[in-house]
């Protein structure tokens, strides 16, 4: 396998300007070791194949149940074994009969309040009828008889419905939780439930308060609260032994390094500011006392107990293993690893399982491998036999003994094609498309078959390759084949933007593959963009692994996303951790193996970071003036190179406050990004004077995002052609720096989600510039945001930090060893950055001012707070006109912001 990196991961290609005409690379088919066509496009390839934006290929065993517009990460199957409950980002309880593979029926979730026994008792907290109900991270349950089913709803209550004699479901209430008195949240989250052995009582894992609540089950009267460990995730009842799993671990105590854990709470973080542990809080049910809380691996999430009740067994997803606790010493006797033997890196994320009756076997779900792993289970020589492929990310499994059938909801579950909307041109990031996965037990020869679909799926040919040696003596390249072998660049700057697609930007370049029809910031508004793709490289084949900013932030720059994240999208109860607000800083959500500038940092690097993942402050240097702070406000300021405004800004990470710039600014529609770039070149003089600049360089460009057509703001063409102007200003400073020579500058939107696609909701734009870069050139070569991480690390040298990015693209086709130093020219700006909107009183159309009373109302403060659909609306209206039709396909089926 020695040269895979090098030899099976290149291309040909004919990059010659000729004419005026750009050319397109030419690929050849050849599959790389993990049957991974570089020419592939994310979407599906054929009837059981798809080509996911996170360098993955998912072939689910089984038969595929396809659920629009959800996310199902709950599942339960009935005691009979008759109907197959699940539930997740809708408002429904979904039916399926395992027999044929066919939804039943879907439900939806019933208001609160018991009709056979009265009114809900005033001790819990009564919900008012929500339309945005839906399942919590965990919890569905069915009774011992079948004939009642109880859901933990994520707006803070228990939903109840009743199964009549031939299995068909009637929601009969709820009841809700008592209030969490969070310090930004009072309503409860609950996450896991579990019925007593006499089903007197119900069991509630009360995720903000830290508390195991306990209800009458029938009347839901609230008998008593527990204190547990943080976040609080599944419980199991035996006997008289309550265990309740905790996503963070043991309470922080005085002495403890803590970190936020959304809505102003806090759990215990290690030095990258990551949330450093997990537990298992044993509880004596007789006097409602916590025993002991045992320490297990981080995110400890699902748990089993065996048939004898002798072992306890914990998924620790954010660890990679399961802990296996003996129940009569109360102490971890196997530590089971959840990789494939041999040197995996991390990024199995074990996160739900189930054991047969005899306990010899478990099976847990891996949920960033897309597998279900087979687990021998015999304490102290347990081992992983073989691993099952299924869609994207399993979150959670039953076994269906009767049919000799593993039942898996993977939450992200596949990618929509031409049937899921009939008659629509593209795709959207929202079009979510969970599936159910019903997978005969295979025998071990299919095992063996399974398992090396699986490790083929998720590349791990290519991660084992990642650790060879670095050669003597091996010229300089821009990209090395192996980590620790030189580059011609030492410096790379690296810019996360917001919220686009490759059509709405880059969809009328003839040269690339765009649709002209949806594109709504094209040439005239973003000549930087569009000049850079024709001066270096377009790549038209890139896609962000994320949907949103929570997610998308965390893509950008540690290549993952935790299973607390993948779970959050329930409404984000917690918090929305997208890196930019004090209040959604989130340790839970962030990748034990930290983000890029730890592994800069980590291995002797220099790093210098301008408001990504940073909460921004602005105020007037005149503590007298009230007055709020508008967009004209900082652009008067700026223009008139004037004081009157203070900026600062903090990182959200304690390991990256130190090398921040702490007066620019990260996330705020308020502030054009032209000051964000005068701050860096400002500072790029520095770098120059001292004859040293850092090696790795993050800033953060926001306004592409754009505040809609609210008065009084920026048009969406000037916030984008201000993010545009920004982004020539960047490039062209370094490319007249002493430090262009050995410069490479990359940028990459955090997400998709403001847009739509012919290709896929997932692709977007991206740029690679430097004097290394070929010129002229149209690249096709599948890449996302874990390959231009992993360009950076082979560049500076570092490892891989897990899985997701050791198994990455690295983006060697956008390189030459011939280097050109021209500088870059920016371009000018063809539309004013104080264009403003309009006041209502000045529009006539009225469309026009619907849409800018529904942008007045939109909270820009925060990301992603704006109804997504509503937005792009406005976008396209506003740049398109009211006679061009929306793109309908775009509406967003689930309320993601």
């Amino acid at each position: 396998m020695k040269g895979i990196i090098q030899n099976s991961l290149r291309f040909l290609s004919a990059s010659l300007w000729m004419a005026g005409v750009m050319c397109l690379n030419v690929h050849s088919q050849t599959l790389d070791d993990a049957g991974f066509d570089p020419a592939d496009k994310v979407g599906r390839m054929g009837t059981n194949k798809v080509v996911l934006p996170v360098n993955q290929v998912i072939t689910p065993a089984g038969r595929q149940i396809e659920l629009h517009g959800l996310r199902p990460q709950v599942l339960a199957l009935s005691p009979d074994g008759q109907i197959l409950l699940t539930a997740g980002k809708t408002h429904d309880l979904y039916s399926i009969n395992p027999d044929t593979g066919t939804v039943i029926e879907h439900i939806a979730l019933p208001n609160d309040g018991l009709p056979s026994k009265g009114p809900v008792p005033t001790s819990t907290h009564i919900l008012k009828p929500n339309n945005d109900d839906q399942a919590s991270y965990t919890g569905l349950i069915f009774n011992k008889d079948g004939s009642r089913v109880y859901l933990a709803n994520v707006k803070g209550g228990v939903k109840i419905f009743s199964v009549s004699a031939d299995h068909h479901l009637k929601g009969i209430g709820g009841f809700g939780m008592p209030d969490a008195d969070a310090p930004r949240r009072k309503a409860e989250i609950p996450s896991g439930i579990a019925l007593s052995a006499d089903e007197k009582r119900l069991y509630v894992a009360g995720s903000l308060s830290n508390r195991l609540l306990e209800f009458d089950a029938e009347t839901g009267e609230l008998l008593r609260t527990i204190d547990v460990g943080v976040a609080p995730y599944d419980v199991l009842i035996r006997g008289d032994i309550a265990y309740v799993s905790n996503w963070g671990g043991r309470r922080p105590d005085a002495n403890s390094v803590v970190g936020p854990a959304g809505v102003g709470t806090t759990v215990r973080v290690d030095s990258h500011s990551v949330a450093s542990e997990g537990s298992v809080s044993v509880i004596d049910l007789k006097t409602g006392k916590v025993m002991q809380e045992i320490l297990t691996g981080r995110h400890a999430c699902a748990m089993q107990i065996s048939a004898d009740s002798k072992y306890l067994i914990v998924a620790n997803a954010n660890e990679d293993n399961l802990s296996v606790i003996d129940l009569r010493s109360r102490k971890i006797v196997e530590t089971i690893p959840m990789s494939w033997p041999g040197q995996d890196l991390f990024g199995a994320a074990p996160n739900a399982m189930v054991l047969d009756k005899s306990s010899k076997t478990l099976y847990v779900c891996n949920g960033s491998q897309n597998a279900v792993a087979v687990v021998r289970f015999n304490p102290g020589k347990s081992s992983i036999q073989g691993m099952i492929p299924t869609g994207w990310y399993p979150g959670a499994i039953v076994l269906d003994a009767g049919r000799k059938m593993i039942e898996v909801a993977n939450i992200k579950g596949t990618l929509p094609d031409s049937t899921y909307a009939p008659g629509r041109r593209g795709y959207n990031s929202h079009q979510h498309l969970g599936t159910v996965s019903l997978i005969p037990m295979p025998d071990k020869k299919e095992l063996a078959n399974y398992t090396k679909i699986v490790l083929k799926n998720y590349r791990r040919a290519l991660v084992e390759e990642v650790f060879q040696p670095a050669r003597p003596g091996i010229k300089p390249v821009p990209v090395p084949e192996r980590i620790g072998e030189p580059s011609t660049i030492h410096h790379v700057v690296y810019l996360v933007k917001e919220n686009r697609t490759y059509d709405q930007i880059l969809g009328d370049v003839k040269q690339g593959n765009g649709d002209k029809s949806l594109c709504v910031f094209g040439e005239k508004v973003t000549p930087n963009q569009h000049k850079m793709v024709n001066d270096y490289v377009l790549l038209d084949n890139t896609y962000c692994s994320s949907i949103l900013s929570a997610d998308g932030h965390q893509w950008a720059l540690s290549g993952y996303a935790t299973d607390y994240m993948e779970k959050s999208f329930a409404d984000f109860p917690r918090s929305y951790p997208d890196m930019q607000e004090l209040a959604d800083m989130d340790a839970l959500a962030y990748s034990p193996k930290g983000f890029i500038w730890d592994d800069a940092l980590a291995h002797g690097r220099t790093v210098r970071d301008y408001g990504e993942c940073s909460v921004a402050v602005t105020s007037w240097k005149d503590p007298a003036n009230k007055k709020s702070i508008e967009w004209m406000d900082h652009y008067r300021n700026f223009v008139s190179h004037g004081d009157a405004i203070v900026y600062s800004n903090y990182a959200g990470s304690d390991s990256l406050q130190p090398f921040i710039m702490t007066n620019t600014v990260g996330w705020d529609m308020t502030v054009p990004d032209v000051y964000r770039s005068a701050q860096f070149i400002s500072q790029l003089k520095e770098f120059e004077a001292k004859g040293e600049m850092p090696n790795l360089i993050i800033i953060c460009l926001p306004n592409d995002h754009t505040s809609g057509t609210s008065p009084g703001t920026p048009t969406p063409a000037a916030q984008v052609a201000d993010n545009d102007l920004a982004f020539g200003q960047i490039v062209e400073a370094l490319s007249q720096s002493s430090f262009w020579k050995d410069t490479c500058v990359f940028a990459i939107e955090d997400d998709p989600q403001a847009g739509w696609d012919h290709v896929s909701g997932y692709r977007t734009t991206a740029y690679v510039v430097g004097p290394y870069v070929k010129r002229h050139t149209v690249v096709s070569t599948y890449y996302n945001q874990p390959s231009l991480l992993r360009t950076m690390e082979l560049m500076l040298g570092l490892p891989p930090m897990h899985q997701l990015d050791a198994s990455a693209q690295p983006m060697r086709e956008c390189f030459t060893d011939t280097p050109d130093f021209s500088p870059y020219k920016c371009e000018t700006n063809n539309i004013p950055l104080d264009m403003m909107n309009p006041s209502l009183s000045e529009i006539h159309n009225r469309q026009q001012r619907h849409d800018a009373q529904v942008s007045s109302r939109f909270p820009l403060s925060k990301p992603d707070q704006c109804p997504e659909d509503a937005l792009n609306r406005i976008l396209w209206h506003a740049q398109r006109g009211f006679n061009d039709p929306y793109p309908s396909w775009a509406i967003t089926e689930t309320n993601d912001d």
